[in-house]
């Protein structure tokens, strides 16, 4: 009677509540981004409770296996603590307070007798570092430096744990009542399925993470505290935290490591660099298609895209998450495009 399309009326609707769902996720992401989080450490937890889960005595909950799982946890988090915590956190101090002191000295002690090409280039680049050392101070805490920092948040001491208790505890029973809002049928197989994917994709993915960071510290810690470099535990370990933000991370963990080398007076420089290159293609090359399935092959233009556009839109959170939701669209299409496929060759069958 108003001259109103029904079906104009019906997109407009859509397209509101769409614009609705997106603008309340985006008011409530620092929630949503901790309930990720919970989620992701749930799936690092996993497999260590399946472990203990099969070895406990039989209980109709998996709360045994859970609590043992935490205790482990928390003990593994208390000795690293006490033996590598201290030390990182006195280098950490002794690099800042050296910023500080070297902003405000004049330029290091000249080299004796004939300097070559290579002594002029590190002396060069020491000589701009010392410059430009104020500017280092306020860069070292963003690369690096203010991530061993978030440790000590309440949310991600306290929260999240608690939050990954009940997903390990109730995720399988939460699966299955969202499974069974759903009719038996074709859309139900693909949603399963599609829940399956993104379970094995979420699970590889953060365990490769973990033993990728596991890899840098041991292999860090190892090759600068060999080579003397200065603040090597420190180096590492900003190294391994880096490794969860994926392809800024590590450069950003390069740039730091060559950065504080340079301007503590470490004349190898090059053998750094040349270390650097050759674990990144030993990881890129070796250990990672180990670790990851075809699931996760992603063109590195479009994970370059991802880490940018993730960091405009959520800052580091938005970096991190940036892989396995560009991954996730990947299985969505590849399930969708099998599902099409599927339909068109049972209607041209008929």
């Amino acid at each position: 009677m108003l001259g109103i399309d029904r079906q104009a009326a019906r997109y407009t609707w859509t397209a509101a509540a769409i614009l609705l769902l997106l603008a309340t996720v985006y008011l409530i992401r620092t929630t949503l981004f901790v309930f990720i989080v919970a989620l992701l450490f749930a799936y690092l937890l996993t497999p260590l409770v399946n472990f203990l889960d099969r070895f406990l005595p039989a209980s109709r909950t998996r709360t045994p296996a859970l609590i043992v799982a935490y205790l482990i946890v928390i003990g593994a988090v208390i000795f690293a603590g006490v033996a590598l915590g201290s030390r990182i956190a006195d280098q950490a101090q002794s690099l800042v307070e050296r910023l500080n002191v070297t902003g405000k000295a004049g330029e290091p002690a000249p080299i004796i007798g004939e300097p070559t090409v290579v002594d002029r280039i590190l002396g060069g680049i020491q000589s701009q570092i010392r410059q430009h050392s104020a500017d280092i101070v306020s860069f070292l805490p963003r690369a690096g430096l203010k991530a061993l920092s978030i440790a000590g948040d309440l949310i991600w001491v306290v929260i999240v744990p608690i939050l990954s208790f009940f997903f390990l505890k109730d995720g399988r029973v939460m699966r299955e009542k969202i499974l069974g809002l759903m009719d038996e049928g074709p859309r139900r197989d693909l949603v399963e399925d599609l829940v399956k994917d993104m379970n094995v994709l979420l699970a590889q993915y953060m365990r490769a993470l973990l033993v990728l960071s596991m890899f840098t510290l041991v292999f860090f810690s190892f090759y600068l505290s060999v080579t003397r470099v200065p603040y090597a535990l420190l180096l590492a370990a900003i190294a391994a935290i880096l490794e969860f933000i994926p392809m800024i991370g590590p450069l950003t963990a390069a740039v730091t490591i060559l950065l504080v080398a340079g301007f503590s007076g470490y004349e190898h420089l090059l053998f750094i660099l040349i270390f650097l290159g050759v674990y990144r293609l030993f990881q890129d090359y070796v250990l990672s298609p180990r670790l990851l399935s075809e699931g996760m092959e992603l063109h590195p233009l479009l994970v370059m895209f991802g880490v940018f556009a993730g960091g405009e839109i959520g800052g580091i959170p938005g970096s991190f998450l940036s892989v396995p939701i560009l991954a996730m669209a990947r299985i969505l299409y590849l399930r969708l495009e099998k599902a099409h496929q599927a339909a068109e060759l049972a209607r041209l069958s008929q």
